[in-house]
């Protein structure tokens, strides 16, 4: 397969599901927003999500405040920012668009016609009227498109790059996630959140994540951080966890390796071996930021190798 044309397709399943792990983050942050809390922790949270995005800067260039309504107008329907969800949207859509001939007529049709949607609603104003009901259609439209990437397409190159940008943007995204809201719940420490505040605080987290009845299945009992941590990191049973999403990244290098990609298979199969040896009593002895930050230095560094050896190398911008 051509690089340009494995880039595309491997860009094209990035930008979906990019747009469905910020309409999950925006999701939660507005949910306990909702929550009682001081201005401070609620200003605090908000902030950190644009951290999350390494937007903070850019944001402030056009806001002279962090509020929620100013915050998911910018990640959401805002032009100026490549991260929101209709560029994000837009940037899979003219992906697909130019590799419009690898996939099934099905595939192609439910991406353009999400974007196409997505136009309306935002012209609507779906998102100040019912901004829940946004975010749910945003995840709706990604697992449809997921799901006719696997009920239909031959499992082929094609196939497996799709799933390739799927597992890294993932694998990224859900670490990031899970760094913002465990750093956030320092802040709202300081608050003297009730029990139920707290418990409303992680299932909030773990629903972002589709998580919820999987942690009840799991243990049964009050919801705990550190069990948390340990269903979105540790568990393989678990299909968005960091290792699950890091074992199907090794699944698909395995299908498409050749003879120059050995260093890239090490690499991950290095950092599946390393979460898979881990407990997270270990995390937390570490610190789960500063495990968090290693395992996305290496999840990056892992994506910018394929990169370079499988698509079109990524260009470094000078920021004078």
């Amino acid at each position: 397969m051509l690089s340009r044309t494995a880039d595309h397709l491997f860009w094209m399943s990035r930008y979906t599901e990019r747009a469905e792990n910020t309409a999950r983050m925006l999701d939660v942050n507005y949910q306990m927003s909702l929550m009682p809390q001081s201005d401070k922790a609620v200003e605090a949270s908000w902030r950190a999500l644009l951290d999350l995005f390494e937007l903070t800067n850019d944001y402030l260039s056009h806001h002279d405040v962090i509020t929620p309504s100013l915050v998911m107008a910018y990640m959401v329907q805002s032009t100026k920012n490549p991260s929101s969800i209709i560029c994000c949207l837009q940037s899979a859509r003219e992906n697909a668009r130019a590799v419009r001939g690898t996939m099934t007529t099905d595939l192609w049709e439910s991406i353009n016609t999400t974007w196409l949607e997505a136009q309306k609603k935002i012209k609507q104003g779906t998102l100040n009227v019912a901004p829940t009901d946004f975010f749910e259609w945003v995840k709706f439209r990604s697992h449809q498109s997921r799901g006719v990437h696997i009920g239909t397409m031959l499992r082929d190159e094609v196939y497996y790059f799709i799933g390739l940008g799927l597992y890294l943007e993932r694998a990224d995204n859900m670490a990031r996630l899970l760094d913002v809201k465990f750093v956030a719940a320092n802040e709202y420490e300081g608050d003297l959140l009730t029990d139920v505040d707290e418990f409303y605080y992680w299932a909030a987290i773990l629903r972002s994540a589709s998580a919820f009845e999987n942690y009840r299945k799991v243990y049964r009992d009050a919801i705990k951080p550190k069990r948390v941590a340990e269903l979105m990191i540790l568990s393989l049973s678990n299909p968005r966890s960091l290792v699950s999403s890091v074992s199907n990244v090794v699944s698909v290098l395995n299908r498409i390796k050749n003879a120059q990609s050995g260093a890239i298979e090490h690499d991950a199969h290095s950092l599946l071996s390393q979460l898979r040896d881990l407990t997270i009593d270990e995390i937390f002895e570490q610190g789960i930021h500063e495990f968090l930050t290693d395992y996305l230095y290496r999840i990056n560094r892992l994506s910018g190798s394929i990169s370079q050896h499988f698509l079109l190398p990524l260009v470094e911008v000078d920021e004078k």
